[in-house]
């Protein structure tokens, strides 16, 4: 391959380069220039055959009125395929255009093969970012364009993606404060890249369903960092000017709706060379081969300039919510915020929950209507919010974040196009709130949303979160018990309950500030384990026997702690590799890995201590001492491997500060289920908990008969009795489409009930309803029960009365306590059967 340099012959203009432009930055997910959202309004530029001199791109000429054109139909960036030389860069800046740079390699053969040529590549990225000078029309710098998918399977994804990360380290070593982005497809989209500075894909689907939904798996692949189409259209020779118009406009408005920060049409001429040919058989161009406009060129300039400022569009007004307590630190902030959202019809209600500090004084100096009360718990304030709003729609945000500019429109715009009863966004951690704020926002714990699918949630955090008033009106608000945290989780399983969805646009973002403190990180993960167990005591059901939760949904948190080994990621590519889309997924870790991550791995080094300080008595134990250390080890690998991958919000240029950042994120990982192991148990969420009648019943099989003059079907009859077990705070469970049974009462950890209904029909509507339950205990806790005994035998053997009558005591609490869990559940059982 012949490598022409990129150092054409320059040009001398007619008129002298007047435009200053600042270089882009990221912030969360979208581009700003100069503190100013800047949205990609952009299009492609070539390939184009190489001139006799070896320039691959037009006559200067050419490129000046194309890009003065481009200009004129209000884009403002443009991607190239190949390094541009410095004239043509200085002719962007001239028209206020932003460049995309391709730096184009040999990413079409297996070059990982060949060292030498990976070397050459390595230089040759290098040299053309130098080439560049740091120009400050580039907007970014492309690493790759659609590897193709079988030279990524040839050589493993894991190998590109080092690969692809050497070459970001290289450019950003040239250019530090530039941005550095990979050009994905859907056939490698199982490519991790977490290193790049923005997302970008080419997508070309044809449906506007298809695309919108494919936007939203993108949106989540991309996490807090901006999305960008980087090739977007179709072909006009194939579907025909007009077609090709309609598509481009709704694939511009579908892209802006999904929260993308731009968007590049592919292309502006039908010109096009590729592979040493012209292309003559597609013409994707918003122009003719001789600039001719085509329909699809005025279509286009509309569609950007009305989804910037989208005209003619009827906004429901929304009340914002900032409920406060002692928020005087960050409540300014947060008003400050409201005050720039750009939507035209919101209010802000700013309920003070009794603050003793400065909160109130603050809230007065901003356009908002303040609410004074008592000090009546969040969930109270929240309802104060909601009773006091005009809005149909209220939105909560807290009062220690605040909002990107165009918050609300995206909410708004989720609401208005769906039948979403609540809508969230994703929070991030702003940059500059020190180091353990930096730290903390890598730490576990934080609030995060869970999806069930692209699109649709299971739970939204109580920081960025709308419904629709009528909807919260009919549930009755928040539950006033949940007074500092677990009212979102809440809200949003009573919603649910209703038979109702809650939705989520990836766009719709807020700054949340972290805590900036050890000390108050471990106050509030203490005050969310208080929350956890007050959601167990509503919603037992939601919560297995060792007392945790489990989301039917994923949840999407960098935050999470990694497990000892990761599950093994698997790539779906079809057969032979030719799937159109292909996904990755990971298999999770299995029970024994995910042990270590739980709050109650702490009980478990706690007893495996115990059992090693008896060795004192009992040579046999002292084995146990190397499983104590094992128990305390994994948390810490956790931690470290956790702390690893953690990206902070502030960029630290000094090595050490980087280092203390990662010790300190690995100690919060390492301390954070402590936290939260101490609040579930001072507030009864323990393995050892029991739930429902604080009465016994004699455990095992037996047999109830109920007599009804009135039909009522097998599923009314089970529902009711369902309905009236939760009452008694049971934690009652169904059958699955396989089991032989129809509900399980679980009185703890171990023991449980398990209930089979019959039903004879008696003519006229009378039945005699037969149930049949019979008490289950654990084979786990079984097992463990067995073990003890069985130590304890051999430590009488041996005359080792000291260990002997700590594990008779342990045999006999374990036994009791299955048979107390039993009795409970069979209690609650027969209770509920006599009311039913």
């Amino acid at each position: 391959m012949v490598r022409v340099s990129v150092r054409e012959a320059p040009v001398i203009h007619t008129q002298p380069i007047r435009n200053v432009l600042s270089r882009p930055e990221v912030k969360g997910k979208f581009l700003f220039v100069d503190q100013k959202k800047f949205w990609v309004r952009g299009v492609t530029y070539g390939t184009f055959s190489p001139r006799e001199d070896g320039s691959q791109f037009p006559e200067p000429e050419t490129v000046e009125r194309d890009f003065a054109e481009m200009c004129a139909n209000g884009l403002n960036s443009v991607r190239v395929y190949t390094v541009p030389p410095l004239w043509l860069l200085d002719l962007a800046q001239k028209f206020d255009l932003r460049v995309m740079v391709g730096l184009p390699w040999e990413q079409h053969i297996a070059f990982l093969d060949d060292k030498r040529r990976a070397k050459q590549i390595e230089e040759r990225i290098r040299q053309d970012v130098i080439s560049c000078g740091k120009h400050p029309a580039i907007l970014c710098y492309c690493l790759g364009n659609e590897s193709p998918a079988s030279i990524v399977r040839w050589h493993g994804r894991q190998r590109i993606e080092r690969f692809l990360q050497r070459l970001y380290r290289i450019g950003k070593s040239e250019d530090p404060n530039g941005l550095f982005t990979y050009v994905n497809f859907p056939t490698t989209e199982y490519l991790q890249l977490p290193f790049l500075d923005l997302v970008c894909f080419n997508v070309y689907l044809e449906t506007r369903e298809k695309f919108k939904g494919y936007l939203a798996r993108l949106q989540n692949i991309a996490d807090e960092r901006p999305l960008v189409m980087a090739e977007i259209g179709l072909d006009s020779r194939g579907n025909g000017e007009i077609a090709q118009a309609r598509s481009l406009d709704w694939q511009v408005r579908a892209a802006h709706e999904a929260g993308c920060a731009g968007t590049f049409i592919f292309a502006w001429t039908d010109e096009w060379h590729r592979g040493g040919n012209e292309i003559e058989d597609w013409d994707f161009g918003l122009t003719t081969r001789d600039r001719q406009p085509k329909p699809a060129l005025s279509t286009v300039r509309k569609a950007f300039a009305e989804v910037a400022v989208q005209p003619n569009i009827s906004w429901p007004r929304i009340s914002v919510v900032v409920c406060s307590l002692n928020g005087a630190r960050t409540i300014r902030d947060a008003l400050e915020g409201l005050q720039k959202l750009d939507y035209p019809n919101y209010e802000v209600i700013v309920v003070n929950d009794g603050s003793t500090d400065g909160t109130p004084d603050i809230a007065v100096e901003y356009d908002v209507t303040l609410i004074s009360t008592e000090n009546r718990g969040l969930s109270a304030a929240r309802n104060t919010g909601m009773e006091m709003a005009t809005g149909e729609i209220v939105a909560y945000i807290d009062d220690d974040a605040y909002p990107d500019p165009h918050w609300l429109k995206y909410l708004a715009t989720t609401f208005m196009t769906t039948s979403y009863v609540g809508v969230g966004g994703p929070n991030l951690a702003p940059p500059g709130d020190g180091l353990v704020a930096d730290c903390v926002a890598n730490a576990p714990g934080g609030p995060t949303h869970v999806l069930i699918s692209d699109e649709e949630a299971e739970h939204i955090p109580g920081c960025n979160k709308a419904f629709r008033k009528s909807a919260l009106q009919a549930i009755g608000g928040f539950d006033p018990r949940f007074r500092a945290a677990g009212d979102d989780v809440d809200v949003c399983w009573r919603l649910q309950e209703k038979g109702w969805k809650i939705g989520f646009n990836p766009a719709a973002v807020v700054w949340h500030h972290c805590r900036n403190s050890v000390k108050t990180y471990w106050k509030q993960q203490q005050g969310y384990g208080k929350a956890e167990a007050l959601l167990e005591q509503k919603w037992p059901e939601k919560y297995n026997s060792a007392g945790h939760l489990t989301w039917a949904g994923r949840i999407y948190s960098k935050r999470l702690t990694q497990p000892v080994t990761n599950g093994k990621w698997q790539v779906y590519q079809g057969v032979w590799g030719s799937a159109l889309f292909q996904s990755l997924y990971e298999r999770m870790p299995g029970t024994l890995l995910s042990l270590p991550l739980m709050p109650e791995w702490f009980l478990m080094i706690a007893l495996l201590g115990v059992l090693s300080f008896v060795g004192v008595w009992w040579a046999p134990l002292q084995l146990v001492f190397p499983l104590f250390l094992l128990a305390l080890t994994l948390p810490v690998v956790q931690a470290v491997r956790s702390s690893r991958r953690a990206s902070f919000p502030t960029p630290s240029p000094s090595a050490i500060e980087r280092f203390k950042k990662r010790v300190i994120t690995a100690f919060l990982h390492l301390v954070q289920p402590l936290a939260r192991l101490i609040g579930r148990i001072r507030h009864g969420l323990t393995p050892w908990r029991c739930r429902g009648l604080a009465r016994l019943a004699w455990p095992g099989k037996r047999g109830v008969t109920l007599w009804s003059e009135t039909w009522r079907s097998p599923e009314n009859w089970l529902g009711s009795l369902e309905e009236t077990l939760r009452k008694q705070s049971a934690a009652v469970f169904r059958g699955g489409d396989f089991n032989d049974w129809d509900l399980e009462i679980r009185g703890g950890l171990c023991g449980s009930v398990r209930t089979l209904m019959a039903i004879e029909e008696h003519g006229a509507g009378k039945q005699l309803v037969r149930f049949r339950a019979w008490t289950r205990c654990s084979p786990v806790g079984i097992a463990i029960t067995g073990l003890f005994a069985l130590l304890s035998c051999w430590a009488a053997l041996d005359q080792a009365w000291m260990a002997f009558a700590l594990l008779s005591a342990a045999t006999g609490t374990l036994v009791f306590r299955m048979l107390t869990e039993c009795s409970v559940a069979t209690a609650s059982l027969l209770n509920a059967l006599k009311q039913d």
